[in-house]
């Protein structure tokens, strides 16, 4: 994968890696250690370990730092390497490229994102901003498409279909076909007992209509 300043100038990931990707965005999801180490074992032959790395370390956005801790010590006993040097960045830059980055995946909305943020807490619009779209999504070492169908289906997992719904959008919004978006959905839902599957399917067929999918 070519380096870059950040996730949107990396190089997309091929059509296998991101299946891959997408299972163990979910597998994490679900709290059950046999299914992530499942997901980890595939992604061990299949998969760059950088973009491996990656899917885990965004996902304590979303999951929290202990479960995010724990996967990253699966990861490496089942893979068997070791942690890369620090990418030495600087956190001066995470807001720049964090609204950048953040701009691209809410589109329209974005201005009206930074808004209710603000109005919940100023802080936390700050910390989206820089600490999630700048210091983690952004990241250079996987493509944002790919982050934010990894996203998608990892909160598709986690149950909470506001941030989903966006995270769908965001994907569309980042490059991904919707039948990209299709495969991340239906990845998710073999995760989910059927009527949470149903749930998950019928928000994104809502949103693949509006999108002319």
């Amino acid at each position: 994968m070519t380096a870059g300043t950040d996730s949107l100038a990396a190089d997309r990931v091929p059509s296998a890696a991101r299946t891959v990707l997408l299972h163990v965005a979910a597998a994490l999801a679900t709290r059950d250690a046999s299914h992530l180490r499942a997901a980890l074992e595939a992604a061990r032959d299949g998969v760059e370990t950088t973009a491996v790395d990656e899917v885990i370390l965004q996902s304590h956005l979303f999951v929290g730092f202990p479960d995010a801790l724990n996967a990253l010590g699966l990861w490496r006993e089942v893979s068997g390497t070791e942690a890369p040097p620090s990418a030495g960045e600087d956190p001066a830059t995470w807001t720049a490229r964090g609204q950048r980055v953040c701009a691209t995946v809410y589109g329209a909305n974005y201005d009206k994102l930074r808004i209710n943020v603000g109005r919940l807490h100023p802080d936390v619009d700050g910390w989206m901003v820089a600490g999630g779209y700048g210091r983690t999504i952004g990241r250079p070492g996987l493509d944002l498409a790919t982050r934010e169908l990894c996203i998608a289906a990892l909160l598709a997992v986690w149950n909470v279909p506001r941030q989903l719904h966006s995270h769908l959008r965001g994907a569309l919004n980042t490059g991904a076909s919707v039948a990209e978006v299709d495969e991340a959905v239906e990845v998710a839902c073999g995760y989910l007992p059927p009527d949470r599957a149903a749930e998950v399917r019928a928000l994104w067929g809502e949103i693949r209509a509006k999108a002319g999918g």
